[in-house]
């Protein structure tokens, strides 16, 4: 059996994928050569596996992020509270400089920069387990080795923008 051509266009399998809601999440890394925070807001983030705990995300092999990701032993993925559309935006463009810039930061054990803990619906701090280069894509498995949640509603992102879940915005009225 072979594989049948698609019948639609990138446009058109951009917009179905956007129907589905995801969360977003900013993944924080120091870049091996230089030492110097890394940080990008990424939507494309799941669980894999309980045991052993295992989360993945994918960076598009044209990022200027690929190469500190493709080299970093570990990286920590940052779940946005619904009040952190700003910084959604902030570490969605610009240069590392003007991505950490006014950021709460401190650096972990490993020297990789975690958000302030306040701030986030959770974060997962991970062991680089592997890598796998597909399509226009990087995925990345990460093998989770602390994490933390607050109360926090997320911020999601839908229909190719941010958006509120139903109860962020009800507590906004």
């Amino acid at each position: 059996m072979s594989l049948r051509a698609p019948d639609f266009d990138s446009p058109a399998f951009r917009t179905a994928l956007g129907r589905f809601a995801t969360g977003v999440t900013i993944v924080t890394t120091t870049h091996p050569d230089t030492g110097k925070p890394v940080g990008l807001t990424v939507s494309s983030f799941n669980s894999v596996s309980l045991n052993p705990p295992l989360v993945l995300w994918s960076l598009t092999q044209d990022s200027s992020n690929i190469r500190a990701f493709e080299q970093t032993e570990r990286y920590i993925i940052h779940v946005l509270a619904a009040e952190q559309l700003e910084l959604a935006r902030r570490f969605s463009k610009g240069t590392a400089e003007e991505r950490f810039a006014g950021a709460h930061y401190t650096l972990n054990e490993y020297g990789v920069p975690k958000l302030a803990n306040e701030c986030c619906a959770a974060w997962f701090e991970c062991y680089s387990r592997n890598r796998y280069h597909e399509g226009d894509h990087m995925i990345l498995i990460g093998e989770v080795e602390r994490c933390g949640h607050t109360h926090s509603l997320p911020l999601v992102y839908h229909a190719g923008s941010f958006d509120l879940t139903p109860q962020a915005i009800l507590s906004k009225a």
